[in-house]
């Protein structure tokens, strides 16, 4: 069956391509109300679907923005993702989504593709915008914001948590409920958006409250999943079996500490108290259901897609920080 064009509704409605373009386009320009209800039925009667990529051309806008995650399929990116369509939606926007692997060439395969999409504005979420990237983001000359995230390059705002003081939140939270045997389970150290600034924030706490912070009481894997989670929980148990409480990460770990706690015989919270980070559904699956750290990500990625829309349409914005808060449920005994 042959597709409707433009052409095909002009002539069902006797009018000028012309005419249809403008009234396509809300112009409100050269047409009477009549004709545009007229042209409004021809286009619904022949099941017309305007090309976007046509109407771009005539506005120079793609009604599109693009969102770069490191890795789609996490908890965590799909609570963004739900904030970030349903802000983009009530500015018209539709979402192209890239999974870079947090790949440096798949990033900018990604960034090329936004830019060839013509998306008007890109958000970077849960990495870290190098300066690598200066070059071809200044050539796509389209506003960014990252999300959960960080840039090195000047004058892009950043949507995120305080890190580091949520972290140090989570650990003051433990030694008010009687804790002072600490320990941490942690992504790479080197991570500088979810690694460094909660290995920070937690021993600051210990430092502040005049408890010992050795290093093997701080045990970090590959990354923050759950047999990240199993396998950072058997070193801390190996060099500390005296920890009464332990500060995860991630909601992902903390669940693989509770699963490794459990194969070898620990009680959580009876022998073992933990906290996580995220407060990710995942929060609420395990048993017991696990007191946490909320980024309330779907919040997270609202905003960050309402300051880029707004930055579309002209307007100055800023950085944003947002508001942690401890999600209490029964993974931590309160002595």
């Amino acid at each position: 069956m042959k597709k409707t064009t433009i052409k095909d509704v002009a002539r069902e409605a006797n009018v000028s391509i012309a005419t249809v373009s403008r009234i396509l386009n809300n112009t409100g320009k050269g047409y009477s109300d009549k004709t545009r209800q007229h042209v409004m039925q021809t286009i619904e009667r022949m099941g017309y679907f305007p090309n976007a990529i046509a109407r771009g051309l005539i506005n120079n806008e793609s009604g599109t923005i693009g969102v770069l995650f490191p890795a789609v399929s996490g908890m965590v990116s799909a609570e963004l993702l739900h904030g970030i369509e349903a802000a983009a939606q009530a500015f018209d926007k539709s979402v192209i989504v890239c999974n870079t692997l947090s790949d440096p060439d798949k990033t900018e395969h990604y960034l090329q593709l936004l830019y060839e999409k013509q998306v008007e504005g890109v958000i970077f979420a849960n990495a870290r915008l190098t300066s690598d990237f200066q070059k071809m983001v200044k050539q796509m000359a389209v506003p960014f914001v990252t999300l959960a995230g960080t840039s090195e390059i000047e004058g892009i705002p950043e949507v995120k948590v305080n890190d580091q003081q949520a972290s140090y939140d989570a650990t003051q939270y433990l030694i008010k409920h009687g804790h002072s045997q600490l320990a941490m389970v942690s992504g790479p150290s080197h991570d500088l958006i979810a690694g460094t600034p909660r290995i920070e924030g937690f021993k600051q706490a210990l430092a502040d409250a005049n408890l010992p912070c050795k290093a093997t009481q701080i045990s970090w894997s590959h990354a923050f999943n759950f047999e990240d989670g199993k396998h950072a929980f058997r070193l801390i148990m190996a060099h500390h079996p005296e920890t009464t409480a332990i500060f995860a990460a991630s909601d992902e770990m903390a669940a693989g500490v509770i699963s490794e706690a459990h194969a070898q015989g620990i009680r959580v919270p009876d022998d073992l108290s933990i906290i996580g980070y995220d407060n990710t559904k995942l929060a609420m699956m395990t048993v017991p259901a696990l007191t946490t750290v909320s980024q309330e990500f779907d919040t997270m990625g609202n905003r960050a897609a309402e300051l880029l829309c707004h930055s579309i349409m002209g307007e100055d914005i800023e950085s944003l920080s947002l508001k942690h808060k401890i999600v209490e449920r029964e993974s931590v005994n309160k002595q």
